[in-house]
């Protein structure tokens, strides 16, 4: 994998990118729809390619590995044979879902053993195992396993989690020196920076991440409850710390206005199940602001969902339509305002990049937040 710059706003740490595949470019900044256990919700592969235009989705190494299971992915040749994807894949190492267990989880210096919520079965993860889950997936971009601290937490045990990560990233990088990839394609391994919110620890994490000398780095443990503005800080630290020639993914973020604050701070990589959850929940994304499509004002209201994005949904369907799936308890509310939201997402990194490229993105950032928050 390479990473090539295109363009920097001259207002702010923007920047817009190419990420080179063997699977296919990705254009940076870049918005990655998440498929936990394969599938993005509710979404089809077709419509994850021509209506929300992803160039690349995530997959989760916890879920996959619990459900279908390995044996499975083995027969099927990885999760691109599977699911039926064939653009980039990024796993997550199913760290994040380690820490979300608390109750149900044990960590060592080897790893962490946990309970499946599925069944109650107990698994033992370690940065060995999580490397060779993660080269049976196939994915393009596979994350280190870390550990995730919570927050609030304290000095001494943010430092004792990234201690413990770092010593786990070494294993990694040293297990997949000793392997191959199963598929035929080349994976690119990304570390990712721990720390809480203490400055000092960011930034050793980062200079240790950025020694590892990897395609790419990722940055852990934010969006996980603490103040927007912590995380922004935080961001903008860590993307003063790590390489400016390699790609950085902020994990887990987030609302739409959150996105583009981040961008402007130097991040190329972002995920979160929000466009799609909130979808399912009735909440859409547009470049006007927040829609509730369930309130009655919207019964007769027969205009497009969002008509500025170019989304093939505003060219059928109405506001007063969807409105009407969701209130009968049809299927396909729950497609079309995951496509929506995923397809705005999309459009708005999208614009985010013409932005960069033709330096106004500040600008244009400052202009678009409030619109974003407005509530409709």
């Amino acid at each position: 994998m390479t990473f090539t710059l295109a363009a920097q706003d001259p207002h702010s740490k923007a920047r817009a990118g190419t990420l080179t595949t063997e699977r296919g470019d990705i254009q940076t900044p870049i918005f990655m729809p998440v498929g936990t256990v394969g599938s993005v919700k509710a979404v089809t592969v077709p419509q994850l390619q021509e209506e929300v235009k992803a160039q690349i989705i995530l997959g989760n190494t916890y879920h996959l590995y619990l459900r279908p299971g390995m044996d499975v992915m083995e027969a099927a040749g990885g999760l691109h044979k599977f699911n039926g994807w064939h653009r980039p894949i990024l796993t997550d190492s199913g760290g994040y879902q380690v820490f979300s267990l608390a109750e149900q989880r044990k960590i060592t210096e080897e790893g962490v053993l946990f309970r499946s919520h599925i069944d109650g079965s107990k698994h033992l993860f370690t940065p060995e195992s999580v490397m060779d889950v993660q080269r049976t997936i196939g994915a393009d971009i596979i994350m280190a396993f870390d550990e995730c601290p919570p927050y609030p937490c304290d000095e001494p045990y943010a430092k004792f989690s990234m201690e413990l990560t770092h010593r786990w990233l070494a294993r990694c990088v040293k297990r997949l020196s000793e392997t191959e990839p199963k598929w035929g394609f080349s994976q690119s391994l990304f570390p990712i920076v721990q720390g809480s919110l203490y400055k000092d620890l960011r930034k050793a994490s980062c200079e240790f991440a950025a020694s590892m000398d990897c395609d790419g780095n990722a940055i852990g443990g934010l969006s996980v409850g603490e103040p927007e503005e912590a995380m922004y800080e935080m961001a903008a630290w860590c993307c003063e710390h790590l390489p400016e020639e390699k790609p950085r993914y902020l994990m887990g973020v987030g609302t739409p206005w959150n996105i583009l604050e981040n961008i402007s701070l130097g991040i190329d990589m972002f995920d979160c199940v929000m466009p799609t959850r909130n979808g399912r929940n009735g909440m859409l994304f547009t470049a006007g602001g927040v829609i509730n499509i369930k309130n009655a004002k919207w019964a007769k209201d027969f205009s497009p969902i969002d008509d500025t994005i170019g989304c093939y949904l505003s060219a059928y369907h109405t506001k007063a339509y969807l409105r009407h799936l969701f209130v009968a308890g049809e299927y396909l509310a729950l497609t079309l305002a995951s496509v929506h939201n995923l397809s705005f997402y999309l459009w708005l990194v999208g614009e985010a990049r013409k932005q960069i490229i033709s330096g106004n993105f500040d600008a244009w950032k400052r202009e678009m937040i409030p619109r974003l928050k407005t509530r409709l």
